[in-house]
């Protein structure tokens, strides 16, 4: 056999293999080896029906919700504008709300209804930093520049709940059902810093079945074992000791010395890590002043491997290598703060296979000639195929097998995951082909597309809603799936010490640089009927051809 031909063979393995890692996809067959089937009725047919145009009544509100949200365009931990927006709604409709849960000023927990079942809904709320853009434009235009924005899309899961939720209401009202609705935000899900804290708070102590959302491409739902990794946030602080930089450098001792031996002696080491593995750091304190030896440096690290056990394991590699650092440059190693923490997700497969006959009944939005312009005029612009917008129909998908956990993401919905029978809806409000947490992936989240996209997810979650509550062998097998299958082997611990606290100081001094100028922009429903025309947007706004 041919040296030529084993590296054609490989080449050809090869080519199989690393889609399906890299784009951590499952295999196909889930939807054809569906397990759990709860059979329909033609009264919760007529329910489904019945909530699907209340979803669609409400259309007029989600636009709303969405484009304001998208307007404050706060970080995790400074979602001040945000939280206060979205609990007024659901107080101005009945739910009783909880403030300031786990120790997070921005988080709360919303509570409507009494008995079981339980069902919690949550999704993320946070933005991304200097992702300001125009929305409706198919290039980079900032309205404010440097600014930070929804670059990945979190304006949209809670409106998305928000709408599911008040619609099933007003069928649990009229058909006096018994059942509780749980509302409650992602905080800081970008620093994976808040869903940790919400679970030692207990909001999940009495949920039976927890439904989360994020946004997407198209509609879909996952169970089993996720591709997302387990991850530890820590800042390593350094001390030493200042001496003017010139004149008697060698009285100094440089923090920011340490830090950056740190870095890159992490470096060295993740040649020696396995492949999955992943890590990234930035300088969140270099000094003061280039004439003044640096007595305070600080490296923040996020650690991510594919579960609790093994990610423990890097960031414990992570403290020695702090700890070589500080010894060569006859610093200290002051703190080590874990800043947050998060599993990796496993998701019920009774509750995703519900959720996907539901998937199949409200199909994909259907998007206009204008929906397609913009999606195809970013793609240009940032040299990708121009293949628009997803139209096909949803997609349901089981467990990763190990072998092709190559590292990737992370979401700190993990930990509700290991807690309480969980799924993540995927909802279409994204254009594909995006860099995900840049600015082109803003764009969409304040247009028609993001729209549509949270009108079809909230029919699917309202309608998985009801069918949890008309069918109490659902939460049944959701709990022998977890109890038996999920947590067989695997128990929850959290990642998070009993000592650790929420990191409220997150993105406190980029907010307070940025709030005012952003207040400008805040978008005014009673003035305006979308926020492209409070902007002056024509929607869309492509370029021909990309722009050198």
């Amino acid at each position: 056999m041919s040296r030529s031909f084993i590296r054609s063979l490989a080449a050809a393995s090869l080519a199989l293999i690393v889609p399906l890692a890299v784009g951590a996809q499952r295999p196909s067959s889930a939807a054809d080896s569906i397990k759990y089937v709860y059979p329909a009725s033609p009264d919760l047919d007529a329910l489904k029906a019945e909530v699907a145009k209340k979803v669609d009544a409400k259309a007029k509100l989600v636009q709303e919700m969405v484009d304001q949200v998208f307007s404050f365009g706060e970080l995790g931990m400074q979602e001040f504008e945000t939280s206060k927006y979205l609990t007024g709604i659901l107080e101005q409709n009945g739910f009783k709300v909880e403030r300031g849960v786990g120790g997070m000023p921005t988080a709360w927990v919303a509570r409507w209804g009494s008995g079981k079942p339980v069902i919690s809904l949550g999704s993320d709320i946070d933005g991304i930093p200097q992702t300001n853009t125009k929305p409706g434009v198919g290039y980079r235009d900032q309205y404010l520049q440097g600014a930070p924005s929804h670059g990945e899309g979190h304006n949209s899961g809670v409106p998305l709940n928000i709408a599911a939720a008040l619609s099933v209401k007003e069928i649990m009202e009229a058909k006096k059902m018994q059942g509780t609705i749980v509302l409650w935000p992602g905080v800081a899900e970008e620093q994976m810093a808040g869903k940790a804290f919400l679970v030692r708070a207990g909001i999940f102590k009495d949920v039976d079945i927890t439904l989360f959302t994020h946004v997407g491409q198209d509609l879909g739902v996952s169970w089993g074992q996720s591709s997302s990794t387990a991850l530890i946030s820590a800042v390593f602080k350094f001390k030493g000791q200042s001496a003017h930089a010139a004149g008697a450098p060698w009285r100094g001792r440089s923090a920011l010395d340490a830090a950056m031996l740190m870095g890159t002696g992490w470096e060295y080491r993740r040649e020696h890590n396995e492949l999955p593995s992943r890590s990234h750091y930035v300088i969140s304190d270099g000094g003061d002043q280039p004439n003044v030896v640096p007595s305070t440096a600080a490296i923040w690290f996020y650690f991510r491997e594919r579960d609790s056990d093994r990610v423990k394991a890097l960031f414990e590699q992570g403290k020695r290598v702090a700890q070589g650092a500080a010894m060569m440059t006859d610093t200290q190693l002051d703190t080590v703060m874990i800043i947050g923490s998060g599993w990796s997700g496993h998701f019920s497969r009774p509750v995703a296979e519900a959720m996907y006959a539901n998937i199949k009944k409200v199909g994909m939005p259907a998007w206009d000639e204008k929906d397609q312009t913009l999606a195809k005029g970013i793609q240009r612009e940032l040299g990708q195929p121009e293949r628009g917008l997803s139209s096909s129909g949803g997609n349901i998908s089981g467990p990763v097998p190990e072998a092709l956990r190559m590292g990737g993401g992370s979401d700190d919905i993990g930990d509700v995951s290991w807690n309480v029978p969980t799924i993540t809806l995927r909802y279409p409000s994204n254009i594909p082909g995006l860099p995900g947490h840049n600015w082109a992936n803003a764009i969409s989240m304040a247009t028609p597309i993001a729209h549509k996209g949270v009108v079809a997810g909230a029919k699917v979650q309202a309608m998985t809603m009801l069918d949890i509550l008309s069918n109490q062998q659902i939460v049944k097998d959701a709990w022998d799936y977890f109890t038996n299958v999920q947590t067989k082997t695997v128990k929850y611990y959290p990642l998070i010490g009993p000592n650790d606290q929420p990191p409220i100081w997150l993105n406190k001094d980029i907010l307070l640089k940025y709030r005012e100028d952003m207040r400008k922009y805040y978008y005014d429903p009673k003035k305006y009927k979308n926020y492209l025309e409070q902007l002056g947007i024509t929607y869309p706004t492509v370029h021909d051809k990309p722009v050198p």
